[in-house]
């Protein structure tokens, strides 16, 4: 993950204009074929609402007005708001995948996953209306979540009940998701990279914003870890807490809030990749012992 971080940040220039030329929609289609072949591995029936759901709802909603109205004094309106976005943003799309590869309960994680977009669908107009323009709505959010998220869960979902062969091999091969995951993140980084070389905002504003997201984004996985001590499947909370839609964050910033809050997810997801980086380092060390 770090040398695909590296190769993006490299190739930033390249990247973002084959983003552009396929109309940003080459990522997005990485993401649904990854989650395809993850959710083959879910038996919907499985799938149950925890208590662990709730809190973690309410780490996410109730976490991101306090981190609001505790940053925005001290460091202004517009650091903020990316605060406030970096804890408001959903579950990642890849933390299923990474999660799975850690040992969490990938049945839990989907289901949260699935809750946590329509309770963001629901709840993010309201306080992007208090604390932005107020422009949003349910449906903006839900066509922006159906495509990467719902449409490849009812795919997958159809699949096993009407072609279980099919399903069954993606399930037993789901490594490749996390080889699609490695591709997104080269171009992730690489249009994250072009972004912030192209914004045109103070400098230290820019590092302020940068800082903050590092401080949530530790907060945030730590509260995860700590809620799934009391719940039983830490590795399930942590990266449900902790791993945001960044992609999904910067879009609300550029449309719902000051641009420049945009930084605040962006340098995030250099922070919550390097910690899955060194997650899956100690995981893999673990399992070689």
């Amino acid at each position: 993950m770090p040398i695909a971080m590296v190769v993006g940040v490299l190739l930033c220039r390249p990247l973002a204009k084959l983003e552009a030329v396929t109309e940003h929609t080459l990522t997005p289609m990485l993401i649904a074929a990854m989650l395809f072949i993850t959710f083959c591995r879910v038996d919907i029936r499985q799938m149950r609402l925890h208590i662990s759901h709730l809190w973690m709802l309410l780490i996410q909603f109730v976490g991101a007005v306090a981190v609001y109205y505790a940053v925005t004094p001290l460091l202004g309106e517009t650091v903020g708001q990316g605060a406030m976005i970096c804890v408001m943003a959903p579950i990642a799309m890849a933390a299923v995948v990474i999660g799975g590869m850690l040992g969490g309960n990938v049945t839990t994680m989907v289901t949260y996953s699935l809750v946590c977009n329509l309770a963001t669908a629901l709840i993010a107009p309201y306080m992007l209306h208090a604390f932005g323009n107020g422009s949003c709505t349910f449906m903006e959010i839900i066509s922006r979540v159906a495509p990467t998220l719902i449409a490849p869960f009812v795919v997958a979902q159809l699949c096993r009940l009407l072609v279980p062969k099919f399903a069954a091999w993606f399930a037993a091969h789901s490594s490749l998701s996390f080889y699609l995951w490695l591709f997104s993140l080269i171009l992730v980084m690489g249009r994250t990279t072009a972004f912030i070389l192209d914004t045109e905002a103070d400098i230290l504003v820019e590092i302020e914003l940068a800082l903050v997201a590092l401080v949530l984004c530790i907060a945030q996985f730590s509260a995860g870890r700590l809620l799934g001590r009391h719940t039983g499947d830490v590795v399930a909370t942590t990266q449900s807490v902790g791993q945001k839609n960044t992609i999904f964050a910067i879009w609300l910033s550029l449309n719902f809030l000051n641009p420049i809050a945009s930084i605040a997810p962006t340098a995030y997801i250099v922070w919550q990749n390097l910690t899955n980086s060194w997650q899956m380092w100690k995981h893999e060390r673990a399992n070689k012992r």
